[in-house]
């Protein structure tokens, strides 16, 4: 087990000065991320200040030489840029050095992102696309990158050095002579990638055919109205972030018995492990949590009906009726989430009392989510109903009939989930993932990047709908006061502010109201280049979420979400300040990088921060759990005991 920073602040090229003046040779990375990533930190001393801004200087002045020099060399290269190579990982040894002094960069058009063949250096693609076939923008830079524009290149903007970092198999940067080029390139690149993106050229009118009037400040943050995120920041204590001296430090770690599939919190005394063998109990506690050696099988007690649900290990866990009741949902084919009914299972006997199936209209129909009516609804020990999702369906399901009896399960051959309110959608909205709010507003994310926002009112139209960025939204969250909206996307986070003033002056949420014209520009959570290169080219981002509140005037301070072998931590409150240290020299939409990693020795299955209430007096925050699929482990943010 490893906890850290986010990697950067410890990797720089050069340890001394004799190696800064040989700047043909290496080339420094700490004098932008090493800040970035320890901005939060309160604990550096003036000389070390003093002796960054000595480095930083004589840098600057030694660009500028060079910068000259090879201007004179090369008058009519285009597109001229100095190319450097990270190695070394996380070593000790890692450090930049040059692939290339003099080269140049070029945005090709083409229907071959790997090709080898002559042909490349000819420039034929440079015209569109070979063929009729599907093509795409492609960034080549001389004879050693050639990678199709995405968000999966992770580039990294650094308008102070004129440079950008990126990963095309391994970590690069481009430096650039001039202010203009470097200016231009952003430029060329944000444009492919929204062509790449939605298949159309950017061009004024197809961002507002894309993104429509009310969201232009999401293609143009400059436009944006950033006050909401100032107005909305909560300067209490409750919000204290958390400072450079914290340090990350477990407190528990054990085996959890292998095949973990999925997490389930409590609020009370318990919480839940779902693996291959069943239900693993653990014990709450202010410092995480701990096995107690109880395991509810999945066979024990079998169930008293006859249904024909799926055998397979259970991918989602809902705690329900006071937490003494858990529903179980299994994919009904290998591959695919969808689940055509679940199981209900007595935690206080270890028995599955039913199966239930997923019904509308004397027709069987399936789920691809469910999740509670409200974030605090887990402890209601009266709790009936819960809120399902598929493809094109949002609803809420009632385990009593349609009298509001409960069903008399025990006679019933095959009982059937009471379909009380929502909609199926005729269109293909794709929806993928969905939360609750404390009033019980609903957030939906779709397959199209589109996230909408449902009233406790109505589940037939979207008071707002939120156009996304083009990438499909895997998992959502939202804070207890719905303010405040945590997309999920394999190589971003998306954090969207949901309030607005309306006509007469009142601010309210997006889930009360269409927002209007004055919609904030969201903000972006990523890894660093070479972190998301560390976390392994297959691995995704998946599961964000808000530390975990069910409290009204309490404000979430966290945020985690999990790729590869990393657990990833930001503070909500830095990434709320406008002010932060990470949006400087940006451009387009501001993307924080300021982050603590918990890495594990094993890809992760899920990271969650327990209920509020275990947060003890000298923590910042109650415990993250961190479950992979043979251990669980219970983090603290503080280094104190």
């Amino acid at each position: 087990m490893g906890t850290s920073q986010s990697r950067e602040d410890r990797i720089t090229d050069s340890e001394s000065e004799e190696d800064y003046e040989e700047e043909e040779e290496q080339y420094d990375d700490a004098s932008g991320d090493h800040q970035n990533t320890q901005s939060s930190s309160s604990t550096s001393s003036a000389g070390a200040h003093k002796s960054l801004d000595d480095i930083d200087a004589k840098l600057k002045s030694l660009k500028l030489k060079y910068s000259s020099t090879l201007q004179q060399q090369n008058p009519n290269l285009k597109n001229s840029v100095k190319l450097y190579l990270h190695i070394g990982g996380n070593t000790p040894n890692a450090k930049w050095v040059i692939s290339e002094k003099l080269t140049s960069y070029c945005f090709i058009k083409t229907s071959r992102i790997n090709a080898d063949d002559d042909d490349d250096e000819d420039g034929d693609e440079s015209e569109g696309a070979r063929g009729k076939g599907e093509s795409w923008w492609v960034l080549k830079v001389g004879s050693k990158v050639r990678a199709r524009v995405s968000t999966e290149m992770q580039l990294k903007m650094f308008g102070d050095q004129r440079r950008v970092d990126f990963v095309d198999k391994a970590v690069w940067a481009l430096k650039f002579l001039t202010d203009e080029e470097y200016r231009n390139f952003v430029s060329q690149f944000q444009n492919c990638l929204f062509e790449n993106v939605y298949g159309m050229e950017a061009s004024e009118e197809n961002k507002v055919k894309v993104y429509g009037k009310e969201f232009i400040g999401w293609v143009k943050p400059e436009v944006a109205d950033d006050s909401m995120w100032e107005d909305a920041d909560d300067h209490s204590l409750d919000s204290t972030p958390v400072k450079g001296s914290q340090e990350l430090m477990e407190e528990f770690e054990e085996a959890a018995n292998g095949g973990v599939q999925s997490l389930a919190l409590g609020v009370l005394d318990n919480s839940f492990l779902v693996n291959d063998l069943g239900v693993q109990v653990y014990r709450n506690f202010n410092r995480g949590i701990h096995g107690k050696g109880i395991c509810v099988k999945f066979d024990g007690g079998s169930s008293r009906s006859g249904g024909n649900m799926s055998n397979s290990t259970p991918k989602k866990a809902l705690l329900m009726r006071a937490e003494t009741n858990m529903m179980l949902m299994s994919p009904a084919k290998e591959g695919k989430p969808n689940a055509t009914g679940l199981k209900q299972v007595d935690i206080e006997t270890g028995k599955v009392v039913t199966e239930w199936k997923f019904e509308k209209d004397g027709t069987d129909i399936t789920m691809r989510d469910i999740t509670n009516d409200t974030k605090g609804s887990q402890l209601d020990p009266s709790e009936s109903t819960f809120l399902g999702l598929d493809d094109n369906r949002l609803c809420q399901w009632d385990m009593r009939d349609r009298k509001g009896m409960v069903q008399n399960i025990a006679t019933s051959d095959s009982p059937v989930l009471n379909w009380t309110q929502g909609h199926q959608f005729s269109r293909g909205t794709n929806f993928q993932c969905f939360a609750s709010t404390g009033d019980g507003s609903i957030v939906v994310g779709s397959l199209d990047g589109k996230i909408r926002l449902y009233s406790k009112t109505s589940m037939r139209q979207a008071k707002t709908a939120f156009p996304g960025l083009g990438s499909p939204i895997t998992h959502v969250d939202v804070t207890y006061d719905g303010k405040w909206v945590l997309g999920t996307t394999d190589t971003y986070l998306i954090l969207i502010c949901t309030l607005f003033t309306d006509k007469d002056g009142k601010t309210k949420t997006g889930f009360s109201g269409r927002m209007g014209n004055k919609i904030p520009a969201p903000r972006l959570l990523k890894l660093t280049p070479l972190d998301s290169h560390l976390a392994g080219n297959n691995n995704k981002f998946h599961g964000g979420h808000f530390s975990w509140v069910t409290e009204n005037g309490k404000q979430e301070r966290h945020l985690v979400a999990t790729v590869g072998k990393f657990s990833v931590i930001w503070d909500f409150q830095q990434v709320k300040n406008s002010a932060h240290e990470c949006y400087r020299n940006q451009q387009g939409l501001k993307s924080c990088y300021c982050y603590k990693i918990v890495l594990k020795d094993e890809s992760i299955v899920e990271s969650r921060f327990m209920h509020d209430k275990f947060a003890v007096s000298d923590s910042p925050e109650a415990p993250l759990v961190v479950a992979t699929p043979m251990k669980v482990s219970s983090i603290s943010l503080s280094g104190k005991r």
